[in-house]
């Protein structure tokens, strides 16, 4: 009981101090639930955020923001970082790729690190190998493997929105995710996984998903280097994963494609919101092709009545809060809508299990990026090949807005990709193919950048912004290599698998993924500020497997096993020699010899002794019969026969 009032004391001036700092420090947390065009599939996008001011002699300690991350930026002077761990890769096809969640959210396989730092020039890799370093530890991964020269770079064009002198980015696509790295990434959180949104995340509803991406994203605008912001830390910790709902083998054909709930999908049920939370909200989103779809069904959204979330085509478990629609889109006029529903609003001792129930079987195409990018290996053998990024067009009827299009005829499009330093490409190589044409290489890439890479000290950096028509069907780009040779120490325990290649960057500067809504007061929403901040379009390719010739790993095990044997034989051997007594060993030789005497002799003596009548003696054994016994005869019968047979057999 005593242990219970003082939970309670403490929670109770938790909440003080963050209501009487509400103006200094600030943490909300928002969920945003998505159908998917894909057997009812559901994308869940969960949105973490702290605000503090920046740490300066008045202000260096903090009640909610995590003292780790205080630390991280004090020590390492980071401006901004994010690192991404992410099972499984996004299917841009089939869940889309035009929008603020997959453009900013979606990351490759294994972990991803860039950061920018505000240091000289000539400290940022010696910071880079700290921080990893630190990360490491911090998270249970192996960060630390990004502060080998061939595991990261100076990328200039390939995130030229965060471009900086200070800029380091690394990946590692072969590191495994688990709830190891998921729990120091809940620690962060004020409430961690005990109450608010976070108490949902149930494991293994989430890595049993078909994508799961957590990410930490850091900036810091204290170190004077910025010019009109307010000095402050800011933290944003986003959870994207793609999970289908437990309950759809029991319902009908039409439920069966899209309807789901929060206690389908996580296997909870939403209870209560973090008491520490400025706002704690949930958000339903109908996105612009599926609203394009309703419109086909005459399914009137526009009008907002008393019963506006049961309609023909769906219908909402929980009444919402709010309707809050999109201000413009260049789909048809498509506008997207989200329900809002407040944690606030929610009564904890009974909690609601927000859903959708579809009463019509929904079929539509999530939107597409310009165009789909993917790449692959071509060549057989493990001397030479060819890497190939394809560029494919979806056809979509989007437009490019806030770029750089001439007259809106062509499109620009920037590659980055990383090649560890035993995959030596030949950038001269380089071939260009349009709409399968050969084309020259100076009409079709405006600017290039390469680093070659150095055996054993960097790896490989080409950068390149393409320029072509909008009408372009395909775009083919091509590069020769040939695979080096490592030291045997080089080679990973599963060296027989292959060696990764991380994924390749593209980016859209002509197309922004952006959704500006109609509601004013959205201050109470970073997440949905942050949805109508100017985002790139972005995507990643696939991580490309590349097989290296391997030695027989087995003859170092049998040489090992070899030698240990020869050892223990010399060892015991002379350990037997030097532990063994000589005097014993002649008493025993010298017993051992008169055990051996013969029957009939001891008896004749015996006999002889009586009848002479003198005290017996014990006879003694001759030198000439222990020297010559019947087995030194044989054997020097058998050698002297070897040897007349073959002198004979050779003459």
């Amino acid at each position: 009981m005593k242990f219970q009032l003082q939970l309670l004391l403490f929670v109770f001036v938790l909440v003080l101090i963050s209501h009487s700092s509400g103006n200094e420090e600030l943490f909300t947390e928002e969920l945003l639930l998505r159908p998917l065009a894909d057997h009812g599939k559901v994308l869940a996008h969960f949105h973490f955020e702290h605000r503090a001011p920046f740490p300066n002699r008045d202000h260096q300690h903090y009640s909610l923001f995590p003292k780790s991350i205080h630390q991280l930026v004090q020590k390492f002077r980071i401006r901004e970082m994010e690192l991404s761990f992410t099972q499984g890769r996004w299917d841009y096809e089939r869940w889309g790729g035009f929008d603020p969640v997959s453009s900013s959210n979606v990351k490759p396989p294994g972990v991803e690190l860039w950061a920018v730092f505000d240091v000289p020039p000539n400290e940022v890799d010696e910071t880079w190998r700290n921080l990893t370093h630190t990360l490491s530890g911090l998270f249970c991964a192996s960060i630390n493997f990004l502060d080998s020269t061939t595991a990261y770079s100076a990328p200039l064009w390939g995130f030229q929105q965060y471009y900086s002198s200070g800029l380091r980015y690394g990946a590692l696509p072969r590191e495994a995710v688990c709830t190891e790295n998921l729990t120091p990434w809940l620690k962060l959180l004020p409430c961690r996984d005990k109450a608010g949104l976070a108490s949902i995340l149930e494991r293994p509803s989430i890595y049993n998903g078909f994508y799961h991406s957590q990410k930490l994203r850091l900036i810091s605008t204290g170190f004077g280097s910025e010019e009109g912001l307010q000095p402050e830390i800011v933290l944003q910790q986003t959870l994207t994963v793609v999970l289908q709902s437990g309950s759809q083998r029991t319902t009908t054909r039409a439920e069966r494609v899209h309807s789901w709930s929060i206690s389908s999908i996580f296997g909870r049920k939403a209870k209560q919101r973090c008491v520490l939370a400025k706002s704690s909200s949930i958000f339903i989103e109908l996105d612009r092709a599926l609203v394009s779809q309703l419109r086909n069904l005459d399914v009137k959204l526009d009008e907002i009545s008393d019963d506006y979330w049961n309609n023909s085509a769906f219908e909402l478990s929980v009444t919402p809060n709010r309707v809050i629609k999109e201000a413009q889109s260049p789909y048809n006029g498509n506008l997207a809508v989200l329900y809002e529903y407040s944690m606030d609003k929610i009564n904890s001792s009974k909690p609601t299990d927000i859903g959708i129930m579809w009463k019509l079987p929904m079929v539509w195409a999530c939107l597409q990026a310009p165009f789909h990018a993917s790449r692959f290996l071509m060549g057989s053998g493990n001397e030479r090949g060819s890497i190939a990024i394809s560029l494919r067009s979806t056809k979509s009827d989007l437009g490019f807005s806030g770029g750089n299009a001439i007259d809106g005829s062509s499109i620009q499009v920037v590659v980055f990709q990383v090649v560890p330093w035993y995959v030596k490409v030949y950038f001269h190589t380089l071939q260009v193919i349009v709409d399968g044409e050969s084309k020259m290489v100076d009409d079709v890439i405006e600017k290039m950048h390469v680093s070659p890479s150095e055996d054993k000290v960097s790896p490989g950096v080409m950068e390149m912004i393409l320029r072509f028509p909008c009408d372009t069907n395909s775009v083919v780009l091509t590069m020769e290599f040939d695979k080096g040779f490592l030291h045997i120490d080089e080679y990973p325990p599963d060296a027989n698998q292959g060696f990764d290649i991380p994924s390749a960057v593209i980016t859209f500067p002509d197309a922004q993924a952006s959704l500006f809504y109609l509601e004013d007061n959205l201050s109470n929403s970073p997440m949905l500020r942050k949805f109508q901040e100017k985002n790139i379009l972005l995507s990643y390719t696939e991580v490309l497997l590349v097989p290296l010739a391997t030695p027989d790993f087995s003859m170092p095990y049998n040489v090992i096993t070899i030698t240990c044997t020869v050892f223990a034989l010399y060892f015991g051997s002379l350990l037997n020699v030097l532990r063994r007594r000589v005097g014993e060993e002649e008493r025993f030789l010298k017993n051992k010899a008169s055990k051996r005497t013969r029957f009939f002799p001891l008896l004749l003596h015996k006999l002889s002794a009586k009848l002479r009548g003198r005290p017996q003696e014990q006879p003694e054994a001759s030198s000439q019969s222990s020297s010559m016994g019947p087995k030194l005869v044989l054997k020097v019968i058998l050698v002297a026969g070897v040897a007349i047979g073959w002198h004979f057999y050779f003459r």
